[in-house]
């Protein structure tokens, strides 16, 4: 199969992008997929996650900005096949950094082409905004997986998010390429709710077929696996979070066969 570049983002926070990247990175590890995650938050959490230093390692801001290539930053985590490009809070500055770059939206992209070939998947982590480095994984994906939390307000925001995945389509055909929305993933179902219910249902008839369908239960034992730098599935292999992230690395694969 050719590589499938995709971009996890939403401009809100705390919906479990992170949690999404990291653990759907090391679910389509362990389907035997080829697979690079990227951190693209200045914050570094999915770095952090899998237990790998911000600091000793080249980051993608040092690749953004020239002073090394994708294969001298990637890392190995202990607890996941996957390969990871870490980040730190100097990514932060690439908005100032770039500010006379004509073409600072394709850094990334120029910066993974070549890597393409090496990979069937490329998931990038991106920050809660719509500023250059979100757009940045836009214009370098194939297709963009939004996570939605299954709480009051979820669809807040999403428009605007929408709104900008649709400026990006526009002038990504310009240049003779395309981006997909791969899916509406929900996030952070809390099943004893019933207002968790009512927003499944609302999401599922505004995007319909968009809408994954696994959905991510609340757990516990995904949100400790991050704190020993592992993913759910190395944490605790048969709690419903590892069986649920399987489930969307599957559905993703069959969606892209």
């Amino acid at each position: 199969m050719s590589c499938k570049v995709i971009a996890i983002t939403n401009q809100k926070g705390g919906v479990g992008k992170t949690t999404t990247s990291v653990n759907l990175s090391d679910a389509l590890a362990r389907l035997d997929k080829r697979v690079l995650l990227i951190d693209l938050d200045p914050q570094a959490s999915a770095s952090l996650s899998l237990g790998l230093d911000r600091y000793e390692n080249k980051t993608i801001n040092d690749v953004l900005m020239g002073e090394c290539e994708i294969k001298d930053a990637i890392c190995h985590p202990k607890h996941s096949k996957c390969d990871v490009v870490v980040s730190n809070i100097n990514l932060s500055k690439l908005e100032i950094k770039t500010i006379d770059n004509p073409n600072r939206e394709m850094l990334l992209s120029n910066a993974i082409s070549s890597y393409r070939k090496k990979y069937d998947y490329i998931i990038m982590d991106c920050p809660p905004s719509l500023g250059i480095i979100t757009l940045n994984s836009l214009f370098a994906a194939d297709s963009c997986l939004i996570p939605v939390q299954c709480q009051f307000l979820a669809i807040d925001g999403l428009t605007q998010l929408l709104n900008t995945i649709k400026t990006v389509q526009k002038r990504k055909k310009v240049l003779d390429k395309n981006l997909q929305i791969e899916g509406i993933l929900l996030t952070m179902l809390d099943k004893r709710v019933i207002s968790s219910w009512q927003i499944v249902n609302e999401i599922k008839e505004c995007f319909g077929e968009k809408v994954f369908k696994t959905i991510i239960n609340v757990n516990v034992k995904a949100q400790i696996a991050p704190t020993v730098g592992k993913p759910v599935i190395a944490y605790a292999s048969r709690c419903p979070a590892s069986k649920q992230y399987k489930e969307l690395a599957r559905e993703i694969v069959k969606n892209n066969g």
